[in-house]
């Protein structure tokens, strides 16, 4: 008989495992959160990191590219300025909330209340048996922000959820709620340090309520040696709207998912997401949308910038239930590819199963266009300063899209910024 023998940990599995032992003691919870955090870390053990066996993990085999798992106690972090002046920053310093007085029309709280108190440990589980980034994060999550907006309530500050890192371990949860007919702004942004190794793990979990109006932009600017691991689940209820913004620019090894459940009629979705990629970085954005009623639409446009030896991955997937009928669904992946040695790789897929629909996908990958290049040129611009406002143009198109023109032009600047030190 021949018996199939499991194979040996790696060497960041087993520092996976002996994280948990040593920081078991310490994470917050009663005894069904701590049993739900048992049963992940089992899963984890059993099953090991995914490879590229996994269709999901297919372009980022996480067993080959996570080589190495810090220690959990990382350095010291500070808080930074926010993105916006006057925003509502709910910080994370290594890792740790704040208590913070909320304003009128939002109610707020540390997730780690929620993990004390036990409400937390049905939402631990994962999404299923290929949700590394849940099952990670679930076992090891100590702190987040969980917070409400009432219904007909906008809030006019930008929220600014502020991770700063420094090497170490940094796991957090953040749940939101938007009430019937709200409106908010919210930035996820997560900051490390660029001398530090650190690893973080994110899950957001977002549901709105008929009418609400939500923009949720995730900012990832960790250090060149972080590894960074995020996922946003979201669902929309009728004549709802979310529109999501991704901004990577950093990170040695990065994987954002997203997850999104079109659920209400009249609802619709949009993603704006741009990949700036250098070094020999590797970044994935995964993306599952699923139209489940009739009458709903969405839009995603990705664009990425490759320079080095860096190494890009988009997975988009639509599914159109059979009752979904009259969706309207366009996705698009454009890539700037500057360098012989970098590669993006693009997976857009279709599952339909209704007959009367409106969908679309579609990838593209250029270099610059040289006849636009000799016009700046012949102008009297240098080459590097040209190749630079094409890359700007080609990015800052999806920012524009933005309604507040503070919010604009602090991205734009950001990556400005990122061009100048990599260009």
């Amino acid at each position: 008989m021949n018996m199939q023998t499991k194979p040996p940990h790696t060497a960041a599995e087993q520092a996976i495992l002996d994280s948990f032992a040593e920081m078991i003691g310490q994470l917050p919870g009663d005894a069904p959160v701590t049993a739900a955090r048992d049963k992940l870390l089992s899963g984890i053990a059993d099953a090991g990191l995914p490879t590229r066996r996994i269709e999901s993990w297919h372009y980022t085999d996480l067993r080959s590219l996570l080589r190495d798992v810090p220690k959990p106690v990382g350095g010291s972090a500070a808080r930074v300025d926010p993105l916006v002046r006057g925003s509502l920053v709910l910080p994370l310093v290594q890792g740790q909330s704040s208590d913070l007085s909320a304003p009128a029309g939002m109610e707020l709280e540390p997730y780690m209340d929620l993990l004390v108190s036990g409400a937390a440990a049905k939402s631990l589980a994962g999404r299923g048996f290929d949700d590394l980034i849940g099952q990670l994060n679930g076992a090891f999550v100590g702190d987040g922000y969980n917070f409400s907006i009432a219904p007909d309530q906008t809030i006019d500050e930008i929220i600014e959820i502020q991770s700063v890192q420094s090497g170490g371990q940094v796991h957090n949860r953040f749940t939101a709620g938007f009430g019937a007919n709200s409106k908010a702004s919210v930035i996820e942004r997560h900051l490390g340090d660029k001398a530090a190794a650190g690893l973080s793990t994110s899950v957001s979990s977002l549901e709105l309520e008929d009418g609400a109006e939500v923009t949720w932009i995730i900012l990832q600017g960790c250090g060149e040696n972080d590894q960074h691991l995020g996922q946003l689940n979201a669902r929309l209820g009728a004549g709802s709207t979310l529109k999501v913004y991704v901004v990577n620019a950093g990170g040695k090894l990065v994987r954002q998912e997203l997850h999104i459940e079109v659920a209400g009629e009249g609802s619709h979705f949009d993603l704006r997401c741009v990949n700036l990629l250098a070094g020999d970085s590797h970044t994935d954005v995964t993306l599952t949308l699923g139209h489940n009623v009739p009458n709903t639409t969405s839009s995603e446009i990705v664009r990425n910038v490759v320079l080095n030896r860096a190494r890009g991955v988009f997975q988009g997937q639509i599914r159109v239930a059979q009752i979904a009928q009259k969706t309207d669904a366009q996705m698009a992946c454009n890539t700037l590819l500057l360098s012989d040695d970098g590669e993006f790789a693009a997976k857009p897929e279709l599952e339909i199963f209704a007959d009367d629909v409106i969908c679309a996908h579609g990838a593209t990958v250029i270099d610059i266009d040289h006849n636009h290049l000799f016009y700046l040129m012949a102008r009297g611009i240098s080459e590097k300063s040209a190749r630079g406002l094409l890359v700007n143009g080609f990015v800052d198109e999806l920012i524009d899209e933005l309604d507040n023109e503070e919010l604009v032009e602090a991205l734009e600047s950001l990556i400005e910024q990122w061009l100048v030190d990599h260009g």
